[in-house]
């Protein structure tokens, strides 16, 4: 007799064989990958706890489930993910968009002023360039993006989340971006030494982009590209926001000084404004002595460190 596999039973099992392969959210794993086979949303399992697959949906879960052990994140597997509350198509083709990201969104959104044209560089999904399309209407966006595989993920999703007509998806590199003017350059690039990329979870290094996360020799390649082009691409009084990586901050703002910008601060990721003057400030001028890093609780200021008496709004 052919053994009965319910929603429950099968959930149950999936769940252990996932804690085993030392999968976190082993639960909450299996319940997309099974609520995608059966066509149901999380809810819809919990009501369906006793019906039973047939055998062809069987065969479907079994497949995605070898695909998750053997490493595949599950947004890959669905093809989907969620982010800033959006559903975004993903692909091999480009990073996972990751709930940190959003912070950097949250201080993008908080900087914008008006019907403005920003710049997001390294796009890949297009995650940060539709997110604030869709927060903020009057604005338009131009993606860059040196893949053409990933633009063409973010332009599908730019047309999933209605902002295709303000979201402009660019094929381009760090090496020359587009000469704006912009209000804003907002980035999440790769920021990964080479050599610690060896060093990733399996199924950050096996499937995900490379492209997208090797930062070069010292992680601090795509900020070099960055920061030295700041001056020429950005208005007067514009912003250039990164993500940056673990033990980065202070690295990543010191280039932003040398770039001369002002108000350079941190809150896991790394702001800096250009300066409301028709030319650059440079480090050893008076101006320069603006240039704050903001990092954890303290501030550094030319070099000295200072306990903040205000924590980071």
């Amino acid at each position: 007799m052919t053994e009965r596999w319910t929603v429950l039973k099968i959930l149950q099992w999936t769940a252990d064989y996932f804690a085993g392969k030392e999968i976190a959210s082993a639960r909450l794993e299996a319940e997309l990958l099974l609520a995608a086979t059966l066509d149901l949303d999380r809810v819809g399992l919990y009501v369906n706890f006793e019906r039973p697959l047939d055998s062809s949906e069987l065969a479907a879960f079994r497949e995605q489930v070898q695909r998750r052990a053997k490493g595949e994140p599950v947004q890959y597997i669905l093809g989907e993910t969620e982010f800033w509350s959006l559903p975004f198509t993903v692909s091999p083709a480009v990073l996972i968009p990751r709930a940190d990201t959003e912070v950097l969104v949250e201080e993008a959104l908080s900087r914008i002023e008006g019907p403005v044209h920003l710049l997001d560089v390294g796009t890949g999904s297009g995650a940060i360039a539709v997110a604030m399309a869709h927060e903020k209407p009057e604005i338009q966006v131009t993606a860059l993006d040196c893949s053409e595989e990933a633009l063409h993920v973010a332009r599908g999703n730019a047309e999933r989340n209605g902002v295709a007509e303000r979201v402009s998806c660019l094929a381009g590199d760090l090496a020359e971006l587009p000469p704006g003017p912009f209000a804003m350059v907002v980035s999440n690039p790769p920021y990964s030494p080479t050599a610690d990329c060896e060093q990733l979870m399996t199924e950050v290094r096996d499937h995900e982009p490379r492209l997208a996360l090797d930062g070069g020799e010292d992680g601090l390649t795509a900020y070099r590209q960055l920061t030295s082009q700041s001056g020429e691409i950005l208005l007067p009084g514009g912003w250039l926001l990164v993500e940056v990586g673990i033990d980065q901050a202070e690295d990543v703002a010191v280039l932003f000084r040398d770039a001369g910008l002002v108000h350079v601060g941190s809150r896991h990721q790394v702001t800096g404004r250009r300066e409301d003057r028709p030319f650059p400030i440079h480090r050893n001028s008076p101006c320069a002595a603006r240039a704050d890093v903001e990092s954890d609780n303290k501030v550094i200021h030319d070099g000295l460190e200072y306990t903040r008496i205000r924590e980071w709004a």
